[in-house]
């Protein structure tokens, strides 16, 4: 039943995820907007639809779109739910999640290289520089987890933080504040991208699937919508005190899946997308606040009161 759960949840969120961002904007701008349920269209439709392929393109190409989404679906068993276990449990765990998104990744620059546009490389180059200052902050921020709990797999890790020490609050601040920016990087949202944007000089992801068309755009489209969910998952994980039973973490989770929505869609309404040179800035600041949560945890437990 858990396991049935779990993949209901990972199957319907991404889709209720770009919707209510999608119908949270148009409300900030006065509109009616689009029904929630419109990404679901939109997927089934390109579903329907035939692949145009480049002949320029090599076998990795075609290669990019699955492996993309089966290496974001097993990132994905690997985070619980709140109050639960995760699928795929084991120590060690968000090593492989990291490397996992990693491989995902690598794919899609592959295959924006493999075409052999410059503008698609320059999207390659620019996702690659913002993932080798995500990567590290998100390794420091889970590595000081570890050292706090004792423990190295998301489900342990989370269900022993809680609130009994007196740095724990600050800890899961920082924390939450990091893992905000990594969903903004990681989706590709504002201030970071602009996933509206149809100006190729300042598109990131949204230029890396130029060539895409049909059912490989539908697997590409899925695949971010999946992440952005998963890193959501993190977040709820790390803000749900433990001890609660599984209906409450269920509630939790659903509350912090709709607020950090409506707020995506907040940001976005609210501000434009940051200049190029200066989005390396704003991404420095989750390495900041996952190296202060480290620092804040030695000096509690070896120089603190």
């Amino acid at each position: 039943m858990k396991i049935l759960f779990t993949l209901f949840i990972y199957l319907v969120a991404p889709f209720l995820l770009i919707g209510i961002i999608n119908k949270g904007k148009a409300l900030w701008a006065g509109r009616k907007g689009a029904p929630v349920r419109q990404p679901w269209f939109d997927l089934f439709k390109l579903l329907r639809k035939g692949a145009i392929i480049s002949k320029t393109t090599s076998f990795v190409f075609r290669l990019a779109p699955p492996v993309n989404v089966a290496a974001v679906v097993l990132a994905a068993l690997l985070v619980p739910l709140p109050q639960q276990q995760g699928l795929l449990s084991f120590s060690g765990d968000f090593v492989l999640f990291a490397y996992t998104l990693g491989l995902a990744r690598f794919l899609l620059v592959a295959a924006a290289m493999d075409t052999g546009s410059s503008f698609e490389g320059m999207g390659a180059a620019r996702e690659v520089t913002f993932a080798s200052i995500v990567d590290p902050a998100f390794f420091i921020l889970l590595g000081t987890l570890a050292l706090v709990t004792g423990h190295t797999s998301f489900a342990d890790i989370f269900s022993s933080l809680n609130y009994s020490a007196g740095f724990t609050v600050l800890l899961k601040s920082l924390g939450a504040i990091a893992l905000f920016i990594m969903l903004l990087v990681e989706g590709s949202r504002v201030p970071v991208d602009d996933p509206n944007t149809h100006l190729e000089l300042t598109m990131i992801h949204e230029v890396m699937i130029l060539d895409y068309s049909g059912p490989d755009l539908a697997f590409m489209q899925y695949a971010a919508w999946l992440k952005m969910v998963v890193v959501i998952t993190l977040l709820a994980n790390l803000l749900a005190p433990s001890g609660v039973g599984l209906a409450v973490g269920f509630l939790l989770y659903l509350a912090v899946f709709l607020v950090l929505t409506l707020s995506i869609a907040a940001v976005e309404s609210l501000m434009a997308r940051l200049r190029m040179s200066h989005v390396p800035q704003f991404i420095f600041l989750m390495t900041a606040l996952a190296i202060t949560a480290f620092a804040v945890v030695l000096f509690f437990r070896h120089g603190g009161m």
